[in-house]
């Protein structure tokens, strides 16, 4: 028999098929009984009564024996049909036997309170999800393969300035929010949505559901934090840029007094040309300070963007640590690496980093700093370690203009961790633990 013909249903049903089964396996004992009663010479009258009870009783058993299989079978399927419409109250009986009809009916009653179950708690999770999303000030919307909106919640309706119920089902070109499902995965824009404008940041996704691609898009309001950032930004700048001035400004305004009082005195004194020069010098100086000061901030604040070539690893560190000259560098011999990167901003980042290992190495009467690198999973691995007093605090390493060096601008490190977080990569300082020193941690992609 071929798979075609086993896989054709039977014209006849499963009950039917169980009572002429039932009768087939009645029928030789019933034929048997006949036949006896009809040899042994009994009257008409009492034959046809046997055999009338015979049959009866074949019949009946034949019929009984159907509806004990057939009927367990519908209560059970009905049970599950309650399931699957969703309805877990009703339970099968005869639970308690010990033989195989019994055990199915543990089993399904058993499925029925693990689905009862499930159900509560995928009833509570999406109301916990729905009560999130409501209360989120994030605006949170789901589209179809076909760009249809699905799902929005209250601070995407509100985005848009329309209910919810008339931006479902309409399409992300009608709704203003098709160049949202366009270009990278995760960006920051400045456009006008219904609602205002605005600095946004957009986010999406991808998922499935039903076997459909769908695309999830969030799109977060940043303009009030952003410029309290920015507020932060322009008060710690002032108050560094007010504390610079002051410091120069002050001394030049009190001599410059001075030199006025002294230039109106008449007759002058005798020593009024040494006086006038001391002056002058200390205001020179102060004025070329405060001019350093400003050209250092100008430095910081127009770094280029970084134009790559290749870089060997190898050579750029001998390079840079010619430069050098006040100490030895310890250069660890390390794998040959090449990455894609600004050659000139590289040669400045590891000139600031190796001038810093180097004057601590000096404040301790080391004789030496070292120059390591090696290749991680994400990439370059470089490390500047000294010998000197290490760190006593890492909050204001990174701090524009801050500065424990007498006559320091307090760009170094901010400059160095900016050229490194424009290659992609990311710098940081800390305390060496196997001996006393600091260590200057550079990771750059390969």
């Amino acid at each position: 028999m071929g798979m075609a013909e086993r896989d054709r249903p039977s014209r006849l049903g499963h009950g039917t098929r169980l009572l002429l089964l039932a009768l087939l396996a009645g029928f030789p004992g019933s034929a048997i009984a006949l036949y006896v009663l009809w040899a042994d010479g009994y009257s008409s009258k009492v034959f046809w009564t046997l055999a009338f009870l015979i049959v009866s009783i074949w019949l009946a058993a034949a019929f009984s024996v159907r509806e004990n299989v057939a009927g367990p079978l519908r209560t059970i399927a009905n049970l599950l049909e309650a399931m699957r419409k969703g309805d877990f109250s009703i339970r099968a009986r005869g639970a308690g036997g010990n033989d195989a009809l019994a055990e199915v009916t543990r089993q399904v009653n058993a499925m029925g309170d693990t689905l009862h179950s499930q159900r509560l708690g995928a009833l509570e999770a999406t109301t916990l999800l729905r009560k999130v999303m409501e209360e989120i000030d994030v605006g949170i919307f789901a589209f179809d393969e076909r760009n249809r909106l699905k799902l929005v919640n209250q601070a995407g309706a509100r985005l848009l300035s329309q209910p919810a119920e008339r931006l479902l089902d309409r399409d992300a070109n009608a709704l203003g929010l098709f160049d949202c499902l366009e270009g990278g995965l995760s960006r920051t824009v400045q456009r006008t949505f219904p609602r205002g404008p605005g600095r946004w940041g957009i986010s999406r996704s991808a998922f499935r559901e039903g076997g459909k691609p769908h695309q999830m898009l969030v799109i977060t309001d940043l303009t009030r934090a952003l410029r309290e950032e920015e507020l932060q930004a322009w008060q710690r700048l002032v108050r560094v840029l007010g504390h610079e001035l002051n410091n120069s400004l002050t001394p030049i305004k009190s001599i410059a007094g001075s030199l006025e009082s002294l230039a109106k005195r008449d007759p002058l004194p005798a020593d009024w040309r040494d006086d006038m020069t001391r002056g002058l010098s200390v205001i020179a100086n102060r004025s070329e300070a405060l001019g350093r000061f400003t050209g250092a901030y100008a430095k910081l604040a127009k770094l280029p963007h970084p134009v790559m070539a290749e870089v060997n690893v190898q050579r750029w560190v001998e390079r840079v640590a010619r430069f050098e000259t006040r100490l030895v560098i310890g250069i660890e011999p390390g794998p040959d690496i090449t990455i894609q990167a600004d050659g000139d901003q590289l040669d400045q980042l590891l000139i600031n980093l190796l001038r810093n290992a180097v004057e601590a190495s000096i404040e301790t009467g080391s004789k030496s700093a070292t120059i390591a690198w090696s290749r991680i999973n994400i990439g370059l691995e470089l490390l500047v370690k000294d010998e000197g007093p290490g760190l006593s605090g890492t909050a204001n390493l990174f701090v524009p203009f801050f500065t424990t060096k007498p006559g320091g601008s307090g760009i170094g490190l901010v400059l160095c961790r900016q050229i490194a977080e424009a290659h992609g990569g990311q710098l940081t300082l800390e305390s060496r633990r196997d001996r006393g020193g600091c260590v200057a941690h550079l990771v750059l992609p390969i």
